[in-house]
């Protein structure tokens, strides 16, 4: 019963559960169970894996203690869950038994945290002998497409993309996220026109994923995808949008210009944090709507500390629509606010004098930047 319960959870992308239910369970775990719940633990990468992987292997009955793909199991859950992945890829090599799926799974997250020769070559490996029953196992063929598109080798995830009979939200949300991370965002709208034809309902990350894309795709200047950014960020369901969503769908809005439906969607979150304001301020900016812009930085400072990167979103705007004077002041009370933040202050110079033509009185001050003294 446990190890059916575990295995829809897992599915679900709810493997926090699994470890919730483990630690509740009154019965003595079998070795099915057991594997599921390093299947759990090979999913996350978080300090909860390593206690968990510990709990495990101690509360592990003798008669699982010798089987040995249970006992490298642990060792390579331990191993990922301390981020020891060149140890873990170590031990890999050293099994010579049949591999389960759950171990597949742990190796793929290791070779993309990874992500060098080494863990291509293996890649490579396992994938050239992984059993075709594997491949319809969405949590192994998910970790599969995660590890390919780190690789960058978007021609290997579409084969096993498709090789995956019944696909679950998981796998669409992995495909997509790839796709956006290799400069292919375009793509992501095909596998969520495929995920609508097969009725499969996004999850939170292939809805953020989605904004995020249509982000990307406007800001390399092609038309029309911040309205449909909106479109999406509308059809997503309220209890899925989040802090991500709203910053990706106030970008999209930002580089399309899309100031009114940027407004109601700010108006509409509820709790506002830093991102959120300093992506609207950006927004604001954009559209030279500099008023508007720096009374939303007034009524964050009424209960907040200052922050700088509002500051170099409003001065970047006032660069653009050439605005000296405002840009001068802009810079003054950068000065004031953030004296240490030589980085930034050093980037608001060249904002002034590359741009505006403006003649910035330096002053005299100094830094060291690889041994040596910058006036």
């Amino acid at each position: 019963m446990y190890t059916v319960m575990f295995k829809g959870l897992i599915t679900n992308n709810m493997a926090e559960k699994v470890l919730d239910l483990f630690g509740k369970m009154k019965i003595e775990p079998n070795q099915f169970t057991l594997s599921t719940s390093f299947n759990a633990c090979a999913v996350l990468n978080n300090n909860r894996v390593m206690k968990t992987g510990k709990k495990l292997l101690d509360e592990m009955p003798e008669n699982h203690r010798n089987d040995n793909i249970t006992h490298q199991l642990q060792q390579l859950t331990c191993y990922f869950g301390n981020e020891m992945f060149e140890k873990a890829v170590d031990l890999f090599e050293q099994i010579h038994l049949s591999l389960t799926n759950v171990i597949y799974t742990i190796v793929f997250n290791t070779c993309a945290k990874l992500c060098n020769n080494r863990a291509m070559k293996i890649e490579k490996k396992l994938l050239d002998e992984m059993p075709e029953s594997y491949r319809n196992d969405n949590i192994t063929s998910t970790s599969a497409i995660d590890m390919l598109m780190k690789f960058g080798d978007a021609e290997s995830v579409e084969q096993i993309f498709r090789s995956v009979k019944a696909k679950g939200a998981d796998i669409y949300g992995a495909s997509m996220n790839g796709y956006n991370l290799n400069g292919e965002s375009w793509k992501c709208f095909k596998v969520f026109e495929e995920m609508n034809e097969k009725n499969i309902i996004p999850d939170e990350i292939a809805w953020n994923v989605l904004l995020g894309a249509c982000s990307k795709i406007n800001a390399f200047a092609l038309n029309g995808m911040g309205t449909q950014a909106v479109e999406l960020y509308r059809k997503m369901p309220n209890n899925l949008r989040d802090h991500i969503s709203h910053i990706c769908v106030l970008n999209a809005c930002s580089h399309a210009g899309l100031l009114h439906e940027a407004r109601t969607i700010f108006n509409e979150i509820s709790l506002k944090t830093e991102s959120i304001i300093t992506t609207m301020v950006d927004c604001l900016s954009r559209l030279f709507m500099f008023d508007e812009a720096q009374k939303l930085i007034e009524d964050y400072e009424k209960t907040n500390t200052p922050s700088i990167f509002m500051y170099m979103s409003l001065l970047s705007g006032a660069r653009n629509n050439r605005n000296s004077n405002l840009s001068e002041k802009i810079y003054k009370r950068m000065k004031t606010l953030f004296p240490n933040a030589k980085q930034s202050l050093a980037a608001g110079v060249i904002l002034l004098s590359k741009e505006l033509r403006v003649k910035v009185k330096v002053g005299l001050s100094w830094t060291e930047i690889k041994g040596h003294i910058v006036v």
